[in-house]
């Protein structure tokens, strides 16, 4: 598989330099002088790494995309657990079984011969400690990457820098998505805080650029003009619900310069994306997910949304067994969201199944605890020993009292049952998504 159009790029922001096919050749040919086996690849955002990546789908290598910053202890049990043949970009001393070559540990014994079918793995959205694998297969990528650049019409003239981590579904589907259609991808690792990556929008002229909830709070904070971006004309949004409020702020915003702001919903079960809203539909399907990604279907089965399309993973990886195992769902996959389907066939979500807590037996949706308060800005809820715990970005004593208060009376409830605190920040994740692990401990 190969994903690189003739005339795409992908250029290092601070260096300049620009990748080229020699190094994904070079990359190709040194996997397919491997022993069978998938590969586990730290993978920063580095043009190096990208080299690995699209090496391995050249020569039909399974490759883990793996948080560069991963703790070694989370490292050796995912190498244990999986025993890949070789792991790359790691600076400390291998575990048993494995030897060191520079950067890379290989493994000195047989590994599990993976599924000929099997491309890719991901770690499951948000895991930490042990995590599962997504598995995901080579026409699973190529249709998720086909479809993501048709409905957001990209084109040789596009260039989208890295605001998201490779690792991540969402980051990786914007290289996927831009070099299957000879765009460019520049590489930059300050992220949109920095002064620096407003100096690379201007000068590298990005056109598009992907942000996740918790981003576009900060553009807002940031006072993000598009008028100050003559070359940047579409926003996406991915990665998480994103407050009504800010939906329609940011399409006005891009709508007075004859910008665009396309929001999208996905999983990395499902590769990436799997519905996008167009941006002319915003204004009368506000709060809407969209529409189906072409070649994708929705249905909805006791309220759980369930998606159909090629892009669906094969299943999870568990262990090294699993690696070897076929497609078990057959393009169908249960997202674990629950929504319904208007009369025009747009997404609506209502909540997770899983994102269920209870005060006083009474079962409680965490998501629409965080919608009722969102105007009290960033705000996140966990559930624990019968009693909801909500965190309340830079929220003193008396403001979370307040909220306690309003909370209690949109539950029906004591507030004796509900824990609200200020915090100077959420814990985000490195895919800028809400830490909730993290809350949970501290609740």
């Amino acid at each position: 598989m190969n994903l690189l159009h003739p005339g795409a790029r992908v250029l290092d922001a601070e260096t300049g330099a620009t990748l080229s096919p020699g190094e994904v050749d070079a990359a190709a040919a040194a996997f397919a002088q491997l022993p069978p086996g998938i590969v586990f690849a730290l993978t920063p955002t580095e043009l190096g790494a990208v080299a690995r990546y699209l090496g391995a789908l050249a020569a039909g290598r399974p490759i883990a995309l793996l948080d560069p910053e991963l703790d070694p202890e989370v490292l050796h049990a995912l190498v244990e657990r999986f025993g890949p043949v070789q792991v790359t970009g790691v600076s400390s001393a291998p575990p048993a079984g494995y030897r060191a070559e520079g950067d890379t540990w290989l493994r000195e014994t047989p590994a599990i011969e993976p599924h000929p079918d099997l491309a890719l793995l991901l770690t499951t959205s948000g895991s930490t400690g042990n995590p599962k694998l997504v598995r995901l297969s080579r026409a699973a990528v190529e249709a998720n990457a086909a479809a993501i650049a048709d409905s957001l019409d990209i084109t040789l003239d596009d260039v989208a820098p890295t605001t998201l981590p490779l690792f991540y579904t969402y980051g990786l589907s914007v290289l996927n998505s831009h070099l299957l259609r000879g765009a460019t991808v520049v590489l930059e690792r300050g992220g949109i805080l920095q002064r620096g990556f407003w100096t690379v929008v201007a000068e590298r002229g990005i056109t598009t650029l992907a942000a996740v909830p918790y981003q576009y709070e900060m553009l807002r904070r940031l006072r993000f003009d598009p008028a100050a971006h003559p070359r940047l004309r579409t926003l996406t949004q991915a990665g998480g619900r994103l407050r009504t409020e800010l939906v329609q702020d940011f399409a006005e915003r891009m709508a007075t310069v004859g910008g665009r702001l396309f929001v999208m919903y996905g999983q990395t079960e499902a590769t990436a994306r799997m519905a996008v809203l167009p941006p002319d539909r915003i204004k009368d399907k506000l709060g809407s997910a969209g529409l189906p990604i072409p070649g994708g279907s929705f249905s909805v089965d006791n309220d759980e949304v369930v998606f159909t399309g090629p892009n669906v993973m094969m299943g999870y990886a568990d262990s090294a067994a699993d690696l070897a195992k076929p497609d078990e769902l057959g393009g169908i996959l249960r997202t674990g969201d629950l929504g319904h389907l208007d009369d025009e066939g747009f997404l609506f979500l209502t909540g997770r199944l899983k994102r269920i807590g209870k005060v006083f037996g009474v079962r409680v949706n965490l998501d629409d605890v965080e919608r009722t308060l969102a105007a009290h800005g960033a705000i996140a809820a966990v559930a624990g020993d019968d009693k909801l715990h909500v965190f309340v970005e830079g929220a003193d004593a008396d403001r979370a009292r307040a909220i306690r208060g309003e909370l209690a009376a949109f539950l029906g409830t004591h507030f004796t049952g509900l824990d609200v605190r200020g915090i100077d920040a959420l814990p985000l994740l490195p895919t800028g998504k809400v830490d909730y692990r993290s809350l949970e401990a501290h609740k």
